[in-house]
């Protein structure tokens, strides 16, 4: 994980976070396949948490003021010292200033509501607005919006770009009839 807060489409530190998860995740992969375990993974994608200070002006006109989480999910495997070597490897070879910044801990999120988005993040609004709606009949809104990226933005066009929305929630307890 990564933390950092400004615009992704415009901040340095976002760019770096991104490029420092996937130099240390195909470190690791490519460690863990030739080391004593032998076990061979594709590397997962990567994952957002988005929130600001003051959740009532989070809003894509104000992309300056975000909040973020980067992070790659790594499978069972890989261990803490895993990770610590990858990233010194990294640290050495390739000299990111996110690297600094990275670290390793186990993300629970609960229970959530969450769909599939097709097409830029852009348009990602009625369909993060369904997800609210969803959550409001059952319960309320709960923890940091969450997205899990499937698609190479690099490559893929934008109207296929693929996105896991994903909000965590509290549920509202079944009504019991009264006796």
């Amino acid at each position: 994980m990564v933390d950092g807060s400004g615009d992704p489409n415009s901040s340095p530190a976002y760019q770096q976070a991104v490029g420092c998860l996937y130099a240390v995740s195909y470190t690791l992969r490519f460690s863990i396949k030739r080391g004593p375990q032998a076990v061979a993974y594709g590397v997962m994608p990567l994952e957002g948490l988005w929130w600001a200070d003051d959740m009532r002006t989070f809003s894509v006109e104000r992309k300056s003021e975000w909040k973020w989480t980067l992070m790659i999910m790594q499978p069972d495997p890989v261990e803490a010292s895993d990770v610590s070597e990858a990233i010194e490897q990294v640290r050495r070879k390739k000299q990111l200033v996110a690297v600094e910044r990275l670290r390793f801990e186990t993300f629970e999120e609960g229970v959530c509501a969450q769909t599939l988005h097709l097409g830029p993040f852009s348009e990602e609004g009625p369909t993060i607005e369904r997800v609210h709606a969803f959550i409001a009949e059952r319960g309320s809104l709960r923890g940091k919006h969450h997205e899990i990226y499937l698609s190479d933005i690099r490559r893929a066009d934008p109207r296929r770009w693929r996105t896991v929305i994903r909000q965590p929630m509290e549920e509202r307890l079944p009504r019991t009839p009264s006796s």
